[in-house]
């Protein structure tokens, strides 16, 4: 996937200039995923509607297409989508070093199923 010039440096600004389209909701869960050769499983730390933060040592560069399946609480089928590596994080002391994915197409029904758990955790929060 390619990025133009002008969305990788949006992606590299600091995150006081937050270009999220939507607030993240606190979710820990375990994200099994894979590129083109390699698989792997780490842990979610935060998800919108739009994406999810994936916590990681070693974060693919931007552009990198994933396929994600992750289990959303209460529900008996895990999530499988696909997605792309938006961000990358080094590591501060307010968010663990990893990468920002973005949602890639999603079906009609996972859609819905995020959404809805997007807004139950919202809701629980405040």
């Amino acid at each position: 996937m390619k990025i133009s010039a002008q969305r990788a440096v949006a992606l590299d600004a600091p995150a006081s200039l937050e270009r999220r389209r939507a607030e993240r909701a606190d979710l820990v869960v375990r994200v099994d995923y894979q590129t083109v050769d390699e698989f792997f499983s780490e842990f979610a730390r935060n998800i919108n509607e739009g994406g999810l933060f994936v916590e990681s040592e070693t974060p693919h560069p931007l552009g990198t297409r994933v396929d994600l399946q992750f289990q959303l609480p209460g529900s008996d089928e895990p999530a499988q989508v696909t997605g792309s590596v938006v961000r990358i994080s080094p590591g501060s002391a307010d968010e663990p070093p990893g990468m920002g994915i973005l949602f890639d197409d999603l079906d009609s029904q996972t859609r819905q199923r995020i959404n809805e758990m997007v807004r139950r955790l919202r809701a629980g929060s405040r």
